[in-house]
């Protein structure tokens, strides 16, 4: 085996190579280190690399390591703490700031023998489907780099498509999973709320929630049984499973009831041919393997989700520039942000409390109304996005009317954000390839708390028709 191709193995098979002594861990993460050495200058998915730490840490490891992960190297969406590392959350105010402590995922991560190799890229506040911040550059997406890799853990996507990670960390507030994996041809899950701690620094989320980019099925459930649980202090939590989600995903898949739709939740979006072709070829494929398979549409459009929906999560986006202006140690102000950022900001300052809580009210009904419609269903396929990888550019945060792009943006990923909104598991898979050489996903939504039923059906698709060898060119 050449040492390129190490980097597109999967995780747990690097980890049995290093348990078994065939491979050592600094002989592992040198790998990555010289493949984010030698690929990163065309890619820019980092935005800081810990040479010297990630090897230290790698020579603390030796082989017959229990830990399921011990010795891979993996890298950290640059939104959540890294003891030692930056944290700048793609903004200028915090672009100097060093974590002095690690967040919840990142010492699970370590504990479970993972080596942080370094932190990759988002867009500023981790606002946009793509990765394109001002104080990075953009990321390119390494199956045809004038595209997007996805966003907002567009950086950690980009790293592991490239080959210079075999896994990495991402967070998930609209689709910030999911959508990167589409269009990078990997394993998306959005966990079900509740499912990961945000701690230490909140007692929950109500959009967001952390999980990994990976190439496989058997990879991500892995990994959510080491992110998984509560953490003390957390006001919400979902119920721990009766097995190992590992365990669960490798199982048989009885006969499922499949809802399947095209039609996106934002009224203005129009889908692809290319998009809502994936959607039927995959409700075909699982029609083959057995499962009852319904034309539904979803109750999408009882209120205009895309608005209400933007303006929860543009509450949360002003909060997070609150924190970096404290971070700063004084009040953000325009020239301190790219202007969509600034936009937003100010648009939810002018807000009053009534209004930012009832469109809260708003989305949580619209979201009880699309739990019950669905529950005649074991699981609901759309595709992933609605139109393939944008072009670099294509969403400007410094358009003239810089909120214009923040719409634009949904326009995109209308089949994301409405799983945020209602707190349940959905994973982005890569079932096919385009005509364009890009990838091209679909999206298995799951019942509330059900990532085991969603992940086991997952791994049939993925036993049906692999995914994981195909990898970009040069890449």
């Amino acid at each position: 085996m050449s040492e390129a191709a190490l980097m597109y193995r999967s995780a747990l098979e690097l980890a049995e190579l290093v348990r078994a002594g065939e491979l050592t861990a600094p002989e592992l993460v040198e790998v990555s280190l010289r493949a984010i050495d030698e690929k990163d200058r065309e890619i820019n998915a980092f935005s800081q690399v810990d040479h010297d730490g990630a090897l230290a840490a790698a020579e603390a490891i030796r082989a017959g390591d229990p830990r399921p992960f011990a010795g891979v190297p993996i890298a950290i969406k640059d939104s959540r703490a890294v003891a030692g590392l930056r944290m700048t959350h793609g903004c200028e105010l915090m672009r100097d700031f060093v974590a002095p402590y690690d967040h919840n995922v990142t010492r699970r991560l370590r504990e479970a023998g993972c080596v942080i190799v370094g932190k990759t890229t988002l867009p500023e506040y981790a606002i946009l489907p793509t990765t394109e911040a001002h104080i990075f550059g953009p990321t390119h997406n390494p199956w045809r780099r004038d595209r997007t890799p996805g966003g907002s853990s567009g950086g950690s996507a980009a790293a592991v498509a490239a080959g210079m990670v075999p896994v990495a960390h991402g967070t998930d507030g609209g689709g910030s999973i999911r959508i990167p994996a589409a269009c990078c041809g990997l394993v998306g899950l959005k966990p079900a709320r509740g499912r990961i701690s945000p701690a230490p620094e909140l007692g929950d989320s109500a959009l967001g929630i952390d999980g990994m980019l990976t190439r496989t099925v058997a990879d991500t459930a892995a990994f959510l049984d080491v992110l998984a649980g509560y953490e003390p202090g957390d006001a919400t939590w979902a119920p721990p499973p009766p097995q190992p989600f590992a365990a669960t995903a490798a199982g048989a898949v009885g006969r499922l009831r499949i809802a399947v739709t095209k039609l996106p939740p934002v009224a203005d979006a129009a889908v692809d041919p290319v998009c809502a072709a994936a959607a039927d070829n995959a409700a075909e494929q699982l029609r083959s393997l057995g499962h009852e398979v319904v034309e539904f549409d979803p109750p999408w459009r009882t209120i205009d989700v895309g608005d209400v929906f933007g303006v929860v999560f543009a509450s949360h986006v002003a909060l997070l520039i609150a924190y970096s202006g404290r971070v700063a140690g004084r009040d953000p102000v325009a020239e301190d942000m790219e202007p969509m950022s600034w936009a937003i900001y100010s648009m939810v300052a002018g807000m009053g409390a009534i209004e930012q809580l009832g469109a809260n009210v708003r989305l949580q009904s619209f979201a009880r109304e699309v739990v019950a419609a669905l529950e005649p269903f074991d699981v609901l396929l759309t595709p992933a996005l609605a139109q393939r990888p944008l072009a670099l550019g294509t969403l400007d945060t410094y358009a003239a009317d810089p909120m214009a792009t923040f719409t634009q943006s949904g326009l995109f990923t209308p089949f994301t954000p409405v799983v945020n909104a209602t707190g349940q598991p959905a994973v982005s898979v890569p079932l096919y390839q385009g005509d364009d050489g890009l990838p091209l996903a679909v999206q298995l939504i799951g019942r509330p708390a059900q990532e085991g039923l969603l992940l086991a059906l997952a791994a049939q698709l993925e036993a049906a028709a692999p995914w994981a060898a195909r990898t970009p060119v040069g890449g």
